[in-house]
């Protein structure tokens, strides 16, 4: 009887103990987390409830305190807060894949043989072709229509450079949107060759052409996103900055994400023309969970590539030639002071030496006397020594380590040796600002994080080149880099406080990989993929 009694009250006490346990969602255990907390701690469990970290710690802290719905034996495996792409074109990317596919042809015929194959497929009445680059090519020309129209006389084509500031069409293009070689162009150039147009246009005369595509109905639309969210999900990225939108496809957007169709998390950036902005001011910051309208894109100048950056001197490969802004100094300005009198945050591309130093100073003159903007240059690629320390007054830079080794094979050529010097100066920026948000600018590049996170820290492309790195003195740290696609990334979105680290407290968005990204051998980063990748707790890959 009285061995009875003692096991009766054991009983009791474990039973009283379980009762005790706090019900969550999930539990994670037996993982190596990285939290990217302000301690930069590791944890081995976390309990999630209603989408959200309610604890992190060790697996008997989670498991002793916490009972679940669903466990996860992560069995060793890493997991990292879910990545941030703080550049891309998200619905861009996801149009590509309903078009034709020019990334890494190594010829115009390579190109040509892709087109034919998308015509008998498709049987399209309008072409449309992304991400061809001559500097891949043997011949490192810009392209002219005289072989489209040879194989496309009678069918409407048009190739858009990887960095989306030139394009090549045919004839029959040209002729839909009345352009002749009088067409004036403004901010960047239709090209005429002994008299004759060549087919290439570079940054405004594009808008001529884009105004003939025909517009994608809303059953394209819908499945560019929801094909572009896949992509995502299997490269473990939670929360894309999409880098120049319209009011309608924000608004699909939102739909869609409320309706449960679309679960990635967008931080919208608007395309700061003056409808846009009248809009915008009116309507306010928009949020939701899964969706921040709160910044405008300005576009200072065209690309590099293309040699539509905007430089202080002549182009070294080009003499006479400076690149173009886009607007203005007055229209940069004026969009720049609206927004400056708005809570609106303002993400302006600037690629140039000088179109570098134009928007910082428009920034340092309307931002006087205002906390807390976090105003952006996109890409900062090209800089002045002396303009590095404009990003001391809370001006971010959002970089895309991708670029630099990309573009290391030709960018010397465009620049020459002094001014390289200052050109893909992450590190630089970062002692300057503090932080570095880190993206891709995908299609351009390659979504791949991991081909992000391998060029910041090594310097080299995914085939190791250069084998000493390119300008070794920019290389981050791994951990600064996990911090520039993760914490860094989202308090340039104004979003550090529910994402960007794992605490209680904020979004589970994680990702899961099979290797410790952290400690990796170099060479083998750019071809893993994540395991797992999770939104809100719930696991979308």
């Amino acid at each position: 009887m009285k061995r009875i009694i003692i096991f009766s009250s054991l009983f009791l006490l474990v039973s009283c103990h379980q009762n005790n346990k706090i019900t969550v969602d999930s539990i994670i255990k037996n993982a190596v987390i990285y939290t990217v907390n302000n301690s930069f701690d590791k944890a081995s469990a976390l309990a999630i409830k209603e989408g959200k970290i309610v604890a992190v710690g060790s697996n008997n802290e989670i498991t002793n305190k916490f009972d679940a719905k669903n466990t996860i034996d992560a069995k060793g495996k890493f997991i990292y807060p879910g990545l941030i792409d703080a550049h891309c074109h998200f619905y861009g990317f996801g149009l590509s894949l309903q078009e034709v596919d020019l990334r890494g042809t190594k010829s115009m015929e390579e190109v040509i043989s892709k087109l034919k194959v998308f015509q008998k497929a498709k049987n399209p009445q309008f072409i449309v072709g992304n991400g061809w680059d001559q500097n891949n090519w043997n011949i490192k020309k810009f392209p002219t229509k005289t072989i489209l129209d040879i194989y496309f006389p009678n069918i409407p084509v048009v190739l858009n450079r990887i960095d989306g500031h030139a394009m090549l069409v045919n004839s029959k293009v040209l002729s839909l949107a009345k352009i002749t070689r009088d067409t004036k162009a403004t901010g960047g150039q239709i090209e005429v060759v002994d008299g004759e147009l060549t087919g290439i246009l570079v940054d405004n005369p594009m808008d001529l052409i884009t105004k003939i595509i025909p517009k994608p109905n809303r059953k394209t639309q819908i499945s560019a996103l929801l094909d572009a969210e896949k992509v995502m999900f299997d490269y473990g990225l939670t929360t894309i900055n999409d880098a120049g939108l319209d009011s309608d496809i924000i608004n699909l957007m939102d739909s869609l994400q409320k309706a449960k169709a679309m679960k990635i998390n967008v931080y919208a950036m608007i395309t700061a023309n003056q409808k846009n902005i009248d809009l915008y001011l009116k309507k306010g910051i928009y949020k939701t969970d899964n969706l921040d309208v709160r910044s405008f894109k300005m576009y200072g100048d065209g690309a590099l590539g293309s040699r539509g950056a905007c430089l202080h001197k002549e182009y070294s490969d080009m003499p006479k030639h400076f690149g173009a802004l886009l607007s203005s100094i007055s229209e940069l300005k004026s969009i720049a002071k609206q927004i400056a009198n708005s809570p609106f945050q303002l993400n302006s591309h600037a690629i140039g030496d000088s179109a570098n130093t134009v928007i910082l100073k428009i920034y340092k003159e309307v931002l006087a006397g205002k906390k807390d903007r976090r105003w952006k240059i996109e890409h900062a690629q090209v800089l002045q020594e002396a303009d590095f320390d404009y990003f001391k007054l809370g001006i971010i830079p959002s970089v895309q380590p991708t670029h630099a080794t990309s573009d290391m094979y030709w960018a010397e050529k465009r620049l020459g040796k002094d001014r390289l010097k200052n050109a893909y100066a992450y590190k630089k920026l970062l002692q300057k600002a503090g932080i570095v948000a880190l993206g891709t600018d995908f299609p351009v590049e390659e979504v791949n994080p991991m081909l992000t996170f391998h060029s910041a820290f090594s310097r080299k492309d995914s085939k190791g080149f250069p084998k000493a790195g390119f300008q070794m003195e920019n290389a981050l740290t791994r951990e600064e880099t996990l911090k520039g696609m993760t914490i860094w990334a989202a308090f340039s979105d104004f979003e550090e406080k529910e994402k960007g680290s794992l605490e209680i407290g904020k979004w589970a968005d994680f990702v899961m990989y099979d290797h410790d990204i952290m400690t990796l051998e170099e060479g083998k980063i750019p071809f893993i993929k994540p395991v797992q990748t999770f939104i809100k707790g719930n696991r979308v890959k």
